[in-house]
């Protein structure tokens, strides 16, 4: 049975310039999620990503840490939302601005807010349109894969996120609460069988604990 390991990338640059460069951290993170894939012993894995710079680079690191083959081609549907997109067309109300907070908390709680508001708007070509496509490229993905062969994918929160509370049937609340909860470079893992996808692990992320805990970010 095929075993897909959805991997968030590594931390970014928040509040650089570009934020979609992985900073020191971050690369430091991805080396070590390769490290804990390799450990793992995974089968002739196809490594895949989204094709945002962050996506890419953690996928070529990771791979080149557990000495796998080269990574495939970018899936679309892998990419993340526009967060600050979704900030802007989700403005928080007087009173969430007035919570307090601030830098990297203050923007979670607002996106937080955000996403709730995206997700229940209904708009068929908004989150529906976005969860769909992300399972969508799991579903795929696994359906290519012969047998005794692995695979792993490297995206991001909201799209990891999508993905478990589409096999879950979460509803919105829920699927916040895993965005938010989504570790960098922590891996959920799922098993690709005759009657489809069923998750075995959610943001798995023991290779940035102990004594690799200043790895542990979550944004």
């Amino acid at each position: 049975m095929p075993l897909i390991c959805l991997v968030r990338h590594g931390q970014a640059s928040f509040g650089a310039d570009d934020y979609d460069v992985l900073s020191d951290l971050g690369r430091e993170q991805a080396r070590s999620v390769g490290e804990e894939l390799r450990r793992r012993g995974l089968r002739d894995p196809l490594v895949v990503s989204g094709r945002l710079r962050r996506q890419r680079d953690t996928a070529a690191l990771l791979t080149e840490a557990a000495g796998f083959g080269p990574v495939a081609g970018p899936d679309a549907r892998l990419d993340e939302y526009d967060h600050l997109d979704l900030l802007e067309r989700f403005p928080a109300d007087a009173g969430d601005e007035a919570a307090g907070g601030s830098g990297s908390r203050q923007v979670q709680r607002l996106l937080d807010g955000a996403l709730r508001s995206w997700i229940t708007a209904g708009n068929a070509d908004g989150w529906p349109a976005f969860s769909a496509g992300a399972l969508a490229a799991v579903r795929d993905l696994a359906a290519g894969l012969g047998s005794g062969r692995d695979a792993v994918a490297v995206s991001s929160g909201g799209v990891i996120a999508a993905v478990v509370a589409g096999l879950l049937g979460a509803p919105a609340d829920g699927v916040v609460a895993l965005n938010r909860a989504a570790v960098n470079v922590g891996v959920t893992s799922l098993a690709a069988g005759g009657s489809g996808l069923s998750l075995l692990a959610f943001n798995d992320h023991a290779h940035v604990t102990g004594d690799r805990r200043h790895l542990l970010t979550y944004r």
